[in-house]
């Protein structure tokens, strides 16, 4: 580097020179005002106005060349104050070879930090489409949620294609493939890989930390990651970006060639070991590192053997600690203890760290100083930081944000587009604009975004095989039917709610503090983010449809409540009917009432006494009776047995089908025909039976 910014300094010198000789040549030239002007102008006429014109233009040409000369005298002073240092050795930090850049600016670096960079000008950080590669650890319904709030932040301020690398259980694999593949960002790749098959690379280290096997999985990328992938951005789950990812992502031009990892000092004082009275914290160099953000240089990793170094250094700190506190981060720590020149400091404000009783306010003066939040406290957004109102209200931005929006091209980044993408441009071309029903064409080809199991969900299949699954689908403004629901009917239930980015997250909020909600594990809440002007009601049950577990469904409506007890007399119903041999479809018979309270009926005859006494009525008996009118409520009311039921134009019943039913038809949006078309689908397609119970 040191003959480099002298061989341009001689170059600099050189053309100073040359310059300044030219100058004098046409300063003499611009002094023969009576002598002869040919070996300037030999083409000019001698006469006073060729003259003043010669004059001009030499007089122009002067200004600009002292221009020029100032610039390049500029240049050459700074040129020779950063070869003075450079010359003095006074670049690296002289502590033990760590760096702490403070990204493409530099303005306001310290005298140790600016000493760690060359005089000779940078190359620019990031090329314009260069491809940023981000690594995750996933796993879980909460993590899955969690992860897209990061996604969204990502998405915001990025400039580049990015490739999503996650490391996943099989949950996350399915909530999150399901999101993506619907999401559909131009210039995004994202890739799978399975938490199960690294479970044994770490397995065999005791961790006390919350995050559990899945917190020490970040130490098996190497492994884990592609072999041609040379270096990848690490990431929590629990992080929020303020800026560019492209700016983190340009700091690994700047590592030695010695440095491996990338990390920001822990903003705690947990490896200092003086927070509470016979503290021993991990080993760890000074404050320690926080591993919420990594740059991992994977391809020298591979190359100095780290899959044996971390666990030559686990093996030996475990014999006297017996376990981990912080999951991988103790045993990262205790590896660049024992090898600091491998470590890249960066600066705190790649990974300001809101756990209590830290030093993150050191890291920012301003708004725009901040990079990376980083939620690394269990209280997550109750923690307590002086500016914790500020960083709470920038995360629920992202939380909340239309992700819709962050289906935007890269302009001037030309990417392969998916089959999916290229089927639907074509399809979107074919519509004609002129068409009256343009607008019903284009919503069936718009595609919503999909976040299955958004809640805590576990299912636990039952061993007779009888089980069914209550499927509906709902809006925000159903969300009150959602604890009464869960009381009539105790097995399995499978919804889709359809809402806004905005919207999701009340009703999480909502189901969070209910007592009956949360304490409800087999109800899967799928979200269909809104998109368009119509109800895509179809498509959202079939969301509801798809996604049940167990071997037979029962299709209704979230307005209706079921009679207590029916969960298993439906079951029973499915043995009595033979339904696992036999093509059948129940009929659930329904009914409404205009009271808004009611007493509900809990028998046969109690019900039958309400009917009788007009404060119940059969389902839209006033308003559309051709609906329900087959499932012969007359013959129900002394019916003892199941009775067969034939199908007939507009019969919408809500029925317990077998779950490989036929799908809604999505081509119906909003409200009418869209269950009557499924009823006629089921008659005439599947020759199902029809059964009313009684």
């Amino acid at each position: 580097m040191n003959l480099l910014c002298r061989g341009r300094l001689k170059l600099l010198a050189a053309s100073l020179t040359a310059i300044v000789l030219l100058t004098w040549l046409y300063l003499l030239a611009g002094n023969l005002e009576n002598g002869r002007s040919l070996l300037l102008t030999p083409c000019l006429a001698d006469t006073p106005a060729a003259q003043v014109l010669e004059r001009a233009v030499l007089e122009s040409r002067v200004r600009e060349v002292e221009e020029e000369n100032r610039q390049i005298r500029l240049q050459l002073s700074q040129s020779q104050g950063m070869a003075g240092q450079a010359a003095d050795g006074n670049y690296g930090n002289q502590q033990w070879g760590a760096s702490a850049d403070t990204g493409p600016e530099d303005g306001d670096n310290t005298a140790e930090e600016k000493n760690n960079h060359t005089g000779c000008p940078r190359s620019p950080t990031v090329q314009k489409c260069e491809l940023i590669h981000v690594a995750c650890v996933c796993a879980g319904h909460n993590a899955s949620r969690d992860v897209v709030t990061l996604v969204k932040s990502v998405l915001f301020h990025r400039r580049n294609p990015l490739h999503f690398h996650f490391i996943t259980d099989t949950v996350a694999n399915r909530i999150l493939s399901s999101l993506f593949q619907s999401w559909m960002v131009p210039s995004v790749q994202v890739s799978f890989y399975d938490a199960d098959e690294l479970k044994s690379e770490v397995s065999w280290i005791p961790n006390k930390h919350y995050s559990g096997i899945y917190g020490l999985m970040k130490l098996t990328l190497t492994k884990a990651l592609p072999s041609d992938l040379s270096k990848v951005i690490v990431l929590d789950t629990d992080i929020t970006f303020a800026t560019d990812i492209a700016e983190l992502w340009g700091i690994f031009r700047k590592f030695t060639d010695k440095q491996v990892i990338g990390l920001v000092e822990n903003q705690s004082d947990w490896y200092l070991g003086n927070l509470w009275k016979n503290h021993k914290p991990w080993p760890a160099l000074g404050r320690g590192f926080n591993t919420g953000v990594i740059l991992l240089y994977l391809e020298r990793l591979r190359r100095i053997g780290w899959e044996q170094m971390w666990r030559l250094t686990a093996e030996r700190e475990l014999m006297s600690m017996l376990s981990t506190s912080l999951a991988d981060q103790d045993i990262f720590n205790a590896f660049i203890k024992q090898n600091p020149v491998l470590v890249h400091q960066l600066p705190c404000f790649w990974n300001v760290q809101l756990s209590d009783h830290t030093r993150s306010e050191q890291c920012y003066t301003e708004v725009s100083d901040l990079k990376v939040i980083h939620w690394n406290s269990p209280k997550k957004l109750r923690v307590k930081n002086k500016h914790v109102e500020f960083f709470r209200n920038l995360y629920l931005t992202f939380l909340e944000y239309d992700g819709n929006l962050l289906r935007r091209e890269l302009f001037g980044c030309p990417t392969q587009a998916s089959p999916e993408s290229v089927k639907l441009q074509k399809a979107l071309e074919e519509l004609d604009e002129d068409d009256q029903c343009y607008d019903f064409r284009r919503e069936r080809l718009t595609v919503h975004r999909v976040h299955l199991y958004f809640l805590q969900y576990d299912y636990t299949p039952t061993e007779d095989n009888t089980d069914i699954t209550l499927v509906a689908q709902l809006s925000m403004d159903r969300l009150q039917m959602l604890e009464a629901i869960c009381k009539h009917w105790e097995g399995p239930i499978s919804l889709a709610l359809y809402m806004s980015d905005a919207e999701a997250q009340q009703f999480l909020r909502y189901a969070q503090a209910s007592e009956v909600l949360k304490n409800r594990k087999n109800v899967g809440y799928h979200i269909v983010y809104k998109e368009g002007q119509f109800y895509p009601v179809n498509l959202v049950r079939n969301v509801a449809l798809k996604n049940a577990n167990t071997p037979y469904v029962f299709l209704t409506d979230v307005d209706f409540l079921p009679m207590y007890g029916l969960y298993d007399y439906l079951r029973k119903s499915v043995v009595q009917m033979d339904m696992a041999h036999t093509k059948k479809a129940l009929v659930v018979p329904a009914f409404e009432t205009l009271r808004y309270r009611l007493s509900f009926p809990k028998s046969k005859a109690e019900l039958l006494s309400m009917l009788d006494m007009g404060t119940l009525y059969t389902f839209r008996y006033h308003v559309w009776p051709k609906g329900h009118a087959p499932t012969n409520y007359a013959k129900w009311r002394t019916a003892t047995t199941p009775y067969k039921v034939e199908w007939e134009p507009d019969f919408e019943p809500y029925v317990v089908v077998r779950r490989e039913c036929p799908e809604y038809d999505q081509r119906f949006v909003g409200f009418g025909w869209n269950k009557v078309s499924h009823i006629m689908e089921l008659d005439a397609q599947v020759n199902v039976l029809m059964y009313t119970i009684i």
